[in-house]
């Protein structure tokens, strides 16, 4: 029945402004009654961070960023959901239109800049539904305007490590002006630190809440090499990677769109995306999970993901051009691999003969 109304609907979203298509897709979600979401085969069951996932296939942060509907979410069948992200105070982002469908490249522009009702909103919403189960994460970020961009990150994990599953220290999204410069070895060094401390000082009544660090894609090799050693000093639960890039590929066809200003999301994001998984996971070394995300559009690329260092996978622009049988797609193929192999076998298998490969163009 949702895949039946999804067909029907999508035609008609298409007809609107892709942000204000998205509005409609969660007001429906709001509104709309829907079923308990099926029992997952057991050998889609995941381990992670201290966390039971029912199964690896994460809605990515960015589509509910105000945790306005993540138990819907979790009822269409995603093993987890990531809300955010989410700033301490409200700010209303960039001006629009920030948000580009690449519909020839199955691909989208955005340049949201954190646009964000901000904590206190959703964190009455995500205290309000704590007790219902299912993992629901949360992805933080600081304000534009902050004056100090790790009291920031602080203040959020402090607050809402008692409601969520986990927390996402969101360093790269390349929409808020110089929020990536904390990538850098000091910065980010200090920020882990600060933010560790705090994660640890609310321990006693929030529990053990896992950090998880997301990362661009777009950084050096030599780049890579501090923030995963400085990841693995300060005991980070686990990586995400990555963000959106703001590199152009010459294989895009959308050329006019593909200049609008932002990060690229999508299919063209996969080659490159998955390269950066597959250098984060062998630099790790099992030190912890990885989520992987960037242009899974089949359950063939969610597969390649897990073969190159992905303990779970994270969705969104896929859904946009594939809908929500995307996710179902990938249960399946995830457990038609799993009949022969493990999926904790499988993850990696492929890392090192990817890192091996000529570099993405």
């Amino acid at each position: 029945m949702i895949a039946l109304l999804e067909r029907l609907a999508r035609p008609v979203l298409y007809r609107f402004d892709p942000e204000k298509a998205h509005r409609i897709a969660l007001r429906a979600l709001q509104w709309t009654p829907l079923p308990a979401a099926r029992p997952e085969d057991p050998r889609l069951q995941v381990r992670a961070f201290g966390l039971n996932f029912p199964n690896p296939v994460g809605l990515a942060a960015g589509f509910d960023k105000d945790a306005e509907v993540p138990d819907a979410l979790l009822r269409l069948g995603f093993g987890f959901v990531e809300t955010g992200g989410v700033t301490p105070l409200p700010q209303p982002g960039n001006p629009r239109p920030r948000l580009f469908r690449l519909d020839a490249d199955g691909g989208v522009i955005n340049r949201f800049g954190f646009n964000s009702e901000g904590a206190a909103v959703v964190l009455r919403r995500l205290a309000a539904r704590a007790d219902r189960g299912g993992i629901v994460g949360i992805n933080i970020g600081a304000n534009k305007n902050s004056a100090d961009r790790a009291a920031d990150y602080v203040r959020l994990v402090e607050a809402f490590a008692p409601v969520v599953s986990y927390v996402t220290i969101n360093v790269s999204s390349p929409n808020t002006p110089g929020l990536r410069n904390l990538q850098e070895a000091k910065s980010l060094d200090d920020l882990l630190a600060r933010v560790m401390e705090a994660r640890d000082r609310v321990r006693l009544h929030a529990g053990p809440t896992p950090l998880l660090l997301k990362i661009a894609p777009d950084l050096t090799l030599a780049d890579l090499d501090d923030i995963v050693g400085i990841a693995r000093r300060r005991k980070v639960d686990g990586m995400v990677v990555g963000n959106t890039t703001v590199l152009r590929p010459p294989s895009l066809r959308e050329r006019e769109k593909a200049m609008e200003q932002g990060g690229l999301s999508g299919k063209p994001l996969f080659a490159l995306s998955t390269r950066m998984l597959a250098e984060t996971y062998v630099r790790l070394e099992g030190a912890m999970p990885i989520v992987g995300v960037g242009g899974i559009d089949s359950g063939e690329a969610a597969v390649a993901k897990v073969r190159a260092g992905a303990t779970l996978v994270q969705l969104y622009s896929g859904l946009v051009f594939r809908g929500i049988g995307l996710v179902h797609e990938i249960k399946r193929a995830l457990l038609q691999q799993a009949q022969s192999v493990p999926l904790a076998e499988l993850t990696g298998g492929d890392a090192a003969d990817i890192t091996a490969q000529p570099w993405p163009v």
